[in-house]
């Protein structure tokens, strides 16, 4: 860097002193080293996962022919070789992000590699999911022993696939309940991670992977008042959407988080499918009976979220104040208004669709206001997929539905010719 040739020559001109030049020489130092440390971060955190399928794969191709004891042994190589490579790291490479990364990994694999093989050996009964449990109950420690953000994003996807597994994939059904133990379990280790490197590629995948584990499994919690789970959603993903407003995600890149992507865009898909009549139908036959809905689970869920959005939204008005509050923010407070009348009234599904409505012209407006053609056009889009739903159940003539569409889509045209024309004219 040409800068750093000239530091020389300032400080011998007096314009800077050596203390400052080197200052400078570090700062462009660190500036300069994050790509080759991630890249050899990522090919130590490869590298791990494919010794260790090597090694599986060498073993099971002479499986058959050894002996109970020798295949026993085998199948805590893995195992050892892993604790010995994290031994090595804490005592002489602690302060490598890659031999940290590299070795947890490999650890992690070889857990659920030995588990599984001395199930196999020696008959041990059980299932998918109760073996998924059992391997990230071991492993958690390793997460925060080697302070490790690879095993903690696999420790995710491995608890998600366990729910998964018990909840959705199997029969009979088996109640999850784990896995938000375990969950609660890795959230100190996200929130070290955030408060020490809160724009890392680490933050930014815990970021993502953690909203998506936790509207996979959710609806493992439904049981007897399923249609709660609606309500239960809805929270959510306003939970979602309000942590994307708070200051540290407002302020970053889009990309940074997956919070308000997942609650805006959840959002707008339940809406949409509420907005046809079959639920409101089904929900007025249901003759749900008090007693048994407070009793409930999903109720209990339902409430627990919907207090928590609350708050949120409480915190946010009172930052923003009302005419600063983005259009999905309090969307999920009208959706229970719409739930409570409809256990009476047809009339929830009309305003379900004036919420829509509403909510992409709102969208259309904050486009326009932040000068931000994306948003603009998620406006439209919802106005647009809302037609496409009236579509296919009223009794439009083909002259009116196509008017409609023409006019969406001159719409579009319009919006960001005149946006594009903003942006030149400023």
């Amino acid at each position: 860097m040409s800068i750093l040739k000239d530091l020389q020559n300032l400080v011998e001109a007096d314009i800077i002193t050596e203390d400052i030049a080197d200052d400078i020489r570090k700062f462009y130092q660190k500036k300069s080293s994050p790509p080759s440390n991630r890249l050899f971060i990522v090919f130590g955190i490869l590298g791990a996962i494919l010794v260790g399928l090597g090694i599986i794969l060498i073993i099971a191709h002479n499986w058959d022919e050894l002996s109970r004891f020798t295949k026993t042994c085998f199948a805590f190589l893995p195992l050892v070789i892993g604790q010995v490579l994290c031994g090595y790291t804490l005592l002489r490479k602690q302060d490598s992000i890659a031999w940290r990364e590299g070795s947890s990994v490999f650890l992690f694999f070889s857990v659920g590699a030995s588990i599984s093989l001395v199930s196999q050996i020696y008959n041990i009964p059980g299932d998918l999911g109760s073996f998924l449990l059992t391997w990230m109950l071991v492993c958690l420690p390793i997460v925060y022993i080697m302070r490790s953000s690879a095993t903690s994003l696999f420790f995710i996807i491995g608890i998600t696939w366990y729910a998964c597994e018990a909840s959705y994939w199997s029969y009979p059904y088996e109640d999850s309940y784990m896995y938000w133990l375990l969950f609660l379990g890795i959230l100190p280790y996200y929130y070290l991670l955030y408060k020490k490197s809160p724009s890392s590629n680490f933050t930014i995948l815990h970021n993502w992977f953690i909203p998506l584990s936790l509207t996979i499994v959710l609806g493992t919690l439904a049981d007897r008042t399923e249609e709660l789970m609606f309500v239960a959603y809805f929270s959510l993903f306003g939970i979602f959407y309000l942590i994307g407003e708070l200051n540290f995600f407002k302020k970053e890149k889009k990309r940074y988080s997956g919070y308000r992507l997942f609650g805006s865009l959840g959002t707008v898909i339940l809406l949409l499918v509420l907005s046809f009549d079959w639920f409101w139908e089904d929900l007025r036959r249901g003759h749900l009976i008090f007693k048994e809905v407070i009793s409930s689970q999903e109720f209990l869920v339902a409430m627990l979220l919907s207090l928590i959005a609350s708050a949120l939204l409480f915190l946010n008005i009172k930052k923003n104040q009302w005419s600063n509050v983005k259009p999905f923010a309090p969307v999920f407070v009208f959706f229970i208004i719409a739930f409570i009348l409809g256990l009476w009234s047809p009339i929830s599904a009309i305003l379900i669709n004036i919420y829509v409505l509403a909510l992409g012209l709102l969208t259309i407006r904050e486009g326009a206001k932040q000068n931000h053609l994306g948003i603009l056009n998620f406006g439209l889009v919802i106005i647009t997929v809302l037609i496409a739903c009236r579509f296919f159940d009223t009794d439009l003539s083909f002259v009116a539905r196509g008017i409609l569409f023409v006019s969406v889509g001159a719409g579009f045209f319009l919006t960001n010719y005149w946006m594009l024309q903003k942006r030149k004219n400023q």
